[in-house]
């Protein structure tokens, strides 16, 4: 069974993407990935949809999850397991349209953040940017494993690390004190998405084995 807090969270973004982003959740799933999320915010309503809608019968096969960034009322539509929202004052509203058993996220930049989130229930937190990212350049500036340690000490709900993780310092932010990754550029520009998947499994299971 997955556990609500994702080890590994794999963030779409068709427009870094090498492959089709279904090829891409189709290969990472299959190689063990358990939780994607369709962001693509700027897709017309009924192709995110539809979007959506083919993303879940994918994890469903795979018995994976999806999470819609943004929307829980697409979410709740499309049957997704969850969604990850920007500002932790929608996380109430999301939970009365979702139920208890929906994984709610939230995104943070601070410990203020974090702290708030917590405080509205959030089920996990993406802390970011850890590090210098493609994805975003010149958004930060970067925490680094100083700034990631300051954060998540002594702090509730698990951070996932995001922004710039690889599978080369996957380890270092876990012993920084995140209790998950979440990674975009890594994996969509990857000519082998499935493969840049294993590896930062492998690093998160063996730097914490036994990791649901």
């Amino acid at each position: 069974m997955v556990g609500k807090v994702p080890e590994l969270l794999v963030i779409s973004d068709r427009h870094q993407a090498r492959h089709d982003l279904e090829q891409i959740a189709e290969r990472t799933f299959s190689a063990g990935l358990r939780n994607f999320m369709l962001r693509d915010k700027d897709l017309a309503n009924t192709e995110r949809r539809a979007l959506a809608e083919r993303l879940c019968e994918l994890a469903c096969r795979h018995l994976g999850r999806v999470l819609i960034n943004g929307d829980w009322s697409l979410a709740a539509e499309v049957d997704a397991a969850g969604v990850h929202l920007q500002h932790p004052g929608d996380i109430p509203l999301a939970r009365a349209a979702l139920g208890d058993a929906a994984v709610i996220g939230v995104s943070a930049h601070s410990r203020k953040d974090i702290v708030a989130a917590a405080a509205e229930g959030a089920d996990y937190a993406t802390l970011s940017p850890v590090f210098a990212t493609e994805s975003k350049p010149g958004y930060g500036p970067a925490l680094e494993l100083d700034g990631l340690r300051r954060m998540t000490d002594g702090i509730a709900p698990p951070v996932l690390a995001l922004g710039g993780v690889t599978a080369a310092n996957a380890r270092d932010c876990l012993s920084a004190g995140a209790t998950g990754l979440a990674v975009m550029g890594e994996v969509m520009r990857a000519e082998a998405p499935e493969e840049t998947v294993r590896q930062l499994l492998q690093a998160i299971r063996g730097s914490a084995p036994g990791t649901a």
